[in-house]
Parts: C-alpha cells; structure tokens; sequence
C-alpha cells in the first residue's frame, strides 16, 4: 500500500519560533490553511500551532498575538511520521494521538503533512470515516 510521502501535500512552510502569532495568522490566511509547523532556528520541526490556538488560547485569555511567539505553542515532543512510513501507520498514528494534521519527516527534514483532506482524497470512504471517528472522539 501507499506511503505517508504518497498522500501528504508537500512544500509546506514554517512559523519560525520567534515570530509571533499575529506572523502566524498573516501566514495562515495567505496560505489558506488553519495550522503551520513551528519551527526552529536549526530548521527543525518544534510543534504545530493551529488557528484554534491563536484565538482560544491566546486571544481568548487576553494575550497580545502581536507580541506572543510562536514558540510559546511548541509544547512537548511533536507527533510525526516518517516519510516511508505506511498508510497504515500513518492512520494509527493520527487515530492513537487524536490529530488531523500529521507532519512528515524525512531524515530530519520536515517535507510535508498529512491532514485529514489528504487521507480523504486518497483513501477509500471507509478509512476517512474510521480516522474521523477515532480523532473526534
């Protein structure tokens, strides 16, 4: 069967850690996208910082995203998958930590995500609704 890097939408791009959220929001409206990787200075992968976050976790508790940074959402050890990685894999792995994006990492390279519309487009119906159900429950 497929692999992670056959159904991931590539040339994804970063938030840098030090800029802030007000960076990441202009970033996700001009890319037409509700979440970005965090990423570092080493240009390695830090977290993911959704839509959700900037408005529940940070405007939400009166914080200031034009001062916020990004790095302040990189909490923990990001999930990912591997490049070569099964499909299989790929849906356990989304469906076991509840997520809809999934970042692909070749060597240490971040080179794609895996997001819900991904395995909808490429997998057959019944897949898409096992993950949906696995990751909104």
């Amino acid at each position: 069967m497929s692999t992670a890097r056959e159904i991931m939408t590539g040339g994804v791009e970063c938030v840098g850690e030090n800029e802030t959220l007000a960076d990441a929001a202009r970033m996700m409206r001009d890319l037409d996208v509700g979440a970005l990787p965090i990423c570092g200075e080493d240009n390695r992968l830090k977290g993911m910082l959704s839509d959700r976050d900037i408005v529940v976790k940070c405007i939400a508790d009166g914080g200031d995203p034009g001062s916020v940074k990004a790095s302040e959402y990189a909490e923990g050890k990001p999930v990912t998958i591997g490049a070569d990685d099964s499909i299989e894999e790929t849906l356990r792995t989304m469906s076991q930590h509840q997520v809809r994006r999934l970042p692909v990492i070749d060597g240490h390279e971040l080179i794609g995500i895996v997001s819900q519309a991904d395995v909808a487009r490429n997998l057959p119906d019944e897949m898409t609704g096992d993950l949906v159900q696995a990751i909104s429950s």
